[in-house]
């Protein structure tokens, strides 16, 4: 991908630093990180991330996906977490309106829990 050569390169020469010594944090002779820059070849997914590590961007920049060095920022929420803070509000507002006086399901809560202690209520 061009936007990848353009950006390694450009993050190479930002940093004035040779073609020599990025191949020697990635473990790559000189020439394959020419290839790279010059969109003649990709690096590998670890040396990519070598590349994010080493320039501290994020790959969303190297890919061409942002602008943004630091990349972009996604709110991740899979979906058990959804389920799972879904069931807690829904468990919340049970709550609140058990101990609503004026709720209907006061009565039954007071109700279930003077029987788990087993007694009625007075």
């Amino acid at each position: 991908m061009e936007i990848v050569a353009n950006r390694l390169k450009q993050l190479r020469k930002g940093m004035k630093i040779s073609q020599v010594k990025i191949g020697e944090v990635l473990g790559v002779p000189q020439s394959s990180v020419y290839r790279y820059e010059y969109d003649q070849a990709s690096p590998s997914f670890e040396n990519m991330v070598k590349y994010a590590d080493f320039f501290d961007v994020s790959l969303d920049y190297i890919f061409g996906r942002t602008d943004d060095p630091k990349g972009k920022l996604y709110e991740f929420q899979p979906k058990e977490l959804v389920d799972k803070t879904k069931e807690k509000e829904e468990l919340r507002e049970f709550i609140n309106m058990c101990f609503d006086p004026d709720s209907p399901m006061y009565e039954r809560l007071k109700e279930t829990l003077f029987n788990m202690i087993g007694g009625e209520e007075k």
